[in-house]
């Protein structure tokens, strides 16, 4: 809770002491200042001013852009559009019931803008950032300012009782160097793919076909209606386009880089490279498809999923790459269906960097090194839109609290939200960035098929939850 304390316009939050003086005598309302407007960080913002705290938002676009951006919009999807599984008996299910529980702005806006994807949550991408970005405009409490912020110690931060840094996966290097310098830790980073899209009318739809999985085994839906396009191959097909995947030429790390891929993001080659089978057991998995010239499961399966609610476009799922863009062209031709396919976007490498957070965050998010600034997002650690959103939910949460003069405890980590901010707190001999999954979360205690396991791990998540939610009082943030 904020309060003047004096007539020289000292403005006292009473939770953490901390003050800011007015000018000339005037009281000087103070400001959080938030870095970076991807999902994090508008997620951080919208949920501060939800609180009544006023917010800088400082957004290099769109003067500047990272080599992954092609958009004006805040809050922009530079991979996929999934946003992955809705199914609560999932980690990422889970997380985004616990988020929507919270009032998060992310989850009301994807939830506003979906695309058929089957039993997961995929946005029209433009729609989505459209609509964040409309959102952070129309609240009076943010302003947003256009700004490079290349050093902790920005003097556009200067006056800010808190800096969240959100600055996401593509920090500037200049930001990136002073974090490693405040940390005191080398500088971490590993590469993430992105998947080409292609234009839906250039596929052959003689041969592609739309299903989603076990559709045609299950009869869920008519034949021809599923969420997804799906390119058939037989074994031949298949080690036709393996053989070439594997021989193709890829786009060269600059020569200071080494590349160190999260394995949530692998590239396609890298994955072909462990073996023949690696993508047939993987995101060429054939399991619940039909091929409706044979009447039989084909030997592999690329899927194609919408990028938009008109389906003009198509996100080849699984396929991110660090090919070429000629071997783009050529390799993913070989694959029946995609003989003519036109490429809105190939597939590309860009540098994710993240802190080693057991060594240099405190449970609280904020640096060891300089308790006023806080991270937010995939530079935390955390992997996926899903999580990263969350992260900054959390840490807008956690700075209101404070700011209304009361501390806010981890959620339980029984719940994918604090099992995922524990991982952050979990020394590890090589910290690596991790999605929410049950396996971040406590075991059971008890014994259950493998069936059953997804299922109790969800209810018992369900259940700490809503009695954390019912304790910790978060409803007078929202």
């Amino acid at each position: 809770m904020w309060t003047a304390s004096s007539e020289r316009g000292i403005v006292v939050c009473m939770s953490c002491g901390v003050t800011q003086e007015g000018v000339g005598g005037k009281s000087v309302r103070p400001f959080i200042a938030v870095v970076g407007g991807g999902l994090a960080g508008c997620e951080c913002a919208l949920t501060l001013a939800r609180a009544g705290l006023d917010v800088t938002l400082l957004e290099q676009k769109p003067g500047q852009r990272t080599p992954a951006h092609t958009s004006d919009h805040l809050a922009e999807l530079v991979c996929s559009n999934s946003l992955r599984s809705n199914e609560i008996a999932s980690g990422i299910g889970l997380l985004k019931a616990e988020m929507r529980d919270l009032g998060s702005h992310f989850m009301e806006t994807a939830d506003a803008c979906p695309v058929p994807a089957g039993k997961a949550l995929a946005v029209d991408r433009e729609a989505f950032a459209a609509a964040m970005t409309a959102r952070v405009a129309a609240s009076p409490r943010i302003r947003r300012v256009e700004h490079c912020v290349e050093s902790l110690v920005d003097p556009v931060l200067d006056g800010a009782w808190a800096v969240v840094i959100a600055a996401g996966p593509l920090a500037s290097e200049g930001l990136a160097a002073s974090l490693a310098r405040a940390t005191g830790e080398e500088h971490c980073y590993f590469y993430d793919a992105i998947a080409p899209i292609v234009w839906t009318h250039s596929l052959d739809r003689g041969i592609a076909f739309r299903a989603s999985r076990y559709d045609a085994i299950e009869n869920s839906c008519p034949e021809g209606q599923g969420d997804y396009l799906n390119c058939p191959m037989s074994r031949e097909e298949y080690e036709i386009f393996y053989r070439a995947l594997c021989d193709a030429d890829t786009a060269e790390a600059r020569g200071f880089e080494s590349l160190k891929h999260f394995e949530g993001c692998m590239p396609v080659e890298a994955l072909a490279a462990r073996g023949p089978r690696t993508l047939t057991f993987g995101p060429l998995k054939p399991v619940g498809f039909i091929d409706p010239r044979t009447g039989r499961r084909p030997w592999a399966v690329l899927q194609l999923r919408m990028e938009s609610a008109e389906s003009a476009a198509c996100n080849l799922v699984g396929c991110q790459t660090r090919l070429t863009q000629p071997e783009q062209a050529r390799v993913f031709r070989l694959v029946p269906g995609m003989g003519a396919v036109e490429f809105v976007r190939y597939g590309s490498m860009h540098r994710n960097t993240y802190v080693n957070a057991p060594a240099a965050l405190n449970a609280d998010l904020s640096l060891k090194t300089l308790p006023r600034v806080f991270l937010a997002g995939q530079i935390t650690g955390v992997e996926g839109y899903v999580e990263s959103a969350a992260c900054g939910l959390w840490a807008g949460l956690l700075l209101a609290a404070r700011a209304h003069g009361r501390e806010l405890p981890l959620p339980p980590p029984e719940s994918a939200l604090g099992a995922l901010l524990r991982h952050l707190q979990r020394p590890a001999k090589h910290f690596q960035p991790s999605n929410a999954h049950f396996g971040l979360m406590p075991e059971l205690g008890e014994k259950a098929s493998k069936k059953d396991r997804k299922a109790l791990y969800a209810a018992r998540a369900r259940e700490a939850f809503a009695q954390w939610l019912l304790k910790s009082d978060c409803g007078i943030l929202r």
